[in-house]
């Protein structure tokens, strides 16, 4: 592989900017400087820039802990991106998974596995995802079997079977929620159906894939090989 497209894939920066970073002299290969972008590394070359070592992989799965105030997008000129969170050896064409409100927080996939992507966000995959919220309102027993049934949410169709499991009731109730399909703010949509106001929502899982409660809000960190393997036996994705 060229030296230049190897910095561009290792997260460098464009090709120009990888140039740039090549003629002023700090990029190495084998402890040896190299100046020239076409030059042809091998596998098992220690490449590094800056004294850091400079290393990629094609596909990336990222874990993030997403705070409120960032929108779930690869770019937005006036808001912050869930992208903006994640460290600067993060591979750049990486994109959410799904998304999440921005007021929301929670378990956030980021990856560049467009398969992957597809099968877990598919409606016919029905993966389950799973919330904490806190309610303005009291939600009663029967919310449960309401939700279990199926709301009406003003779309075409009733919301599929999901399973409410009531935490505290009272004026202000807590709640954890599994639905099994991603529609425009279905969960905070599902409790104004029942006359309550979701004030705060955290999702917990997606699928297999469980939000690591020791990452701090607005810490992130790679999948291990056990959660990407049980991501794609679950959806199916390395059978097809």
């Amino acid at each position: 592989m060229r030296l230049d497209k190897y910095l561009c894939e290792a997260g460098y920066g464009t090709r120009s900017e990888v140039k740039k970073l090549l003629r002023s002299g700090v990029v190495t290969v084998n402890g040896k400087k190299i100046t020239k972008p076409e030059t042809k590394i091998q596998e098992g070359d220690r490449v590094c820039a800056a004294g850091k070592e400079a290393t990629f992989s094609k596909v990336e799965y990222w874990m993030l802990h997403k705070p409120a105030g960032y929108i779930s997008a690869t770019e937005d000129k006036k808001l912050d991106t869930v992208l903006e969170l994640l460290p600067e050896n993060a591979r750049s064409d990486l994109f959410p998974v799904g998304r999440l409100d921005r007021d929301t927080e929670g378990l956030l996939l980021l990856t560049n596995d467009g398969k992957l992507a597809h099968y877990l966000l598919s409606p016919k995959r029905h993966v389950d995802k799973t919330y904490y919220a806190r309610i303005a309102g009291q939600v009663e027993p029967e919310h449960v079997q309401a939700f279990f049934e199926g709301l009406d949410i003003g779309d075409e169709k009733k919301t599929l079977p999901a399973d409410l499991h009531i935490l505290q009731s009272g004026p202000e109730s807590e709640i954890e929620v599994t639905i099994r399909e991603g529609r425009y703010h279905q969960v905070k949509r599902m409790f104004e159906a029942i006359g309550c106001e979701v004030t705060y929502l955290k999702r917990l899982s997606m699928g297999s894939l469980k939000l690591d409660e020791s990452l701090k809000c607005g810490a992130c960190r790679p999948l291990t090989e056990t959660e990407i393997r049980n991501l794609k036996e679950e959806t199916g994705c390395w059978m097809e």
